[in-house]
């Protein structure tokens, strides 16, 4: 490299290391107090303590994610058992007109019954049958039916995981989504949910890790809120239990 280009690079490095402290300063001063020139020394990392210990009891988880789903749009119900949950599902599928279901293959939601409690409406199980195309089938869905791994209550969302019984575009891509939340997988703070999956180790983390939050809501268009755009417009969360 030339001397000539190494003054070149000196000064245009001069000059953009002028104009940083010039940005930073007036920041300071904008702020009225001194720069910040060394990073703070921080006295934890990660949470702390009074964050980890915080717990609420049952009620109270209840009382949170219910107001805090509610929020952003969403609707729930309670329900004892599965038996209330399929009573839920077919009165909200016949108040709707659905013509066609999906939901997870699972037993938990063999055990709804679904297909002897909705004789007129199309119901596929995820992944019954290979050479099907599943994510075509999800996006012709009118209601996605899922169960939840995990809920936080101080955020409001719910966690469902993916598998080959369990495919994601259940809770993606039909028009309403309904989401059995059982009781006993309400946690308070979304560390709870988190510290699971660094228990279990990356090589065992599941495809899709999904945390849903009511509603999908898209304001990319110039910030004008919009509602199913890019997945269930309608969602129902069943706390049971």
């Amino acid at each position: 490299m030339s001397s000539e280009h190494q003054q070149w690079l000196d000064q245009l490095e001069k000059k953009s290391r002028e104009q940083q402290e010039h940005f930073m300063n007036d920041i300071a001063s904008k702020l009225r107090r001194p720069r910040q020139r060394y990073a703070p020394t921080q006295p934890f990392r990660g949470a702390p303590s009074f964050w980890n210990e915080l717990e609420w009891d049952e009620e109270k988880r209840i009382q949170a994610f219910t107001e805090n789903f509610v929020s952003v749009g969403a609707h729930i119900a309670r329900v004892q058992n599965l038996e209330e949950a399929s009573q839920f599902i077919t009165t909200k599928a016949n108040e709707l007109g659905a013509k066609y279901l999906i939901r997870q293959n699972e037993q938990a939601m063999t055990d709804l019954g679904l297909e002897q409690a909705l004789p007129d409406v199309q119901i596929s199980v995820w992944n019954t049958k290979p050479d099907e195309n599943w994510r075509a089938r999800a996006a012709e869905a009118d209601i996605g039916v899922v169960m939840a791994d995990y809920a936080t209550a101080y955020t409001g969302s719910v966690t469902v995981l993916s598998s080959p019984e369990k495919g994601r575009s259940v809770s993606l891509l039909p028009t309403v989504l309904i989401i059995i939340i059982p009781v006993e997988r309400l946690y308070t703070r979304l560390g709870e949910t988190l510290n699971r999956f660094d228990d279990v180790g990356r090589e065992n983390l599941p495809a899709g890790i999904h945390f849903i939050s009511g509603p999908s809501r898209s304001s990319d268009i110039e910030n004008d809120l919009t509602i199913g755009v890019h997945g269930p417009g309608i969602v129902y969360g069943l706390i049971m239990g």
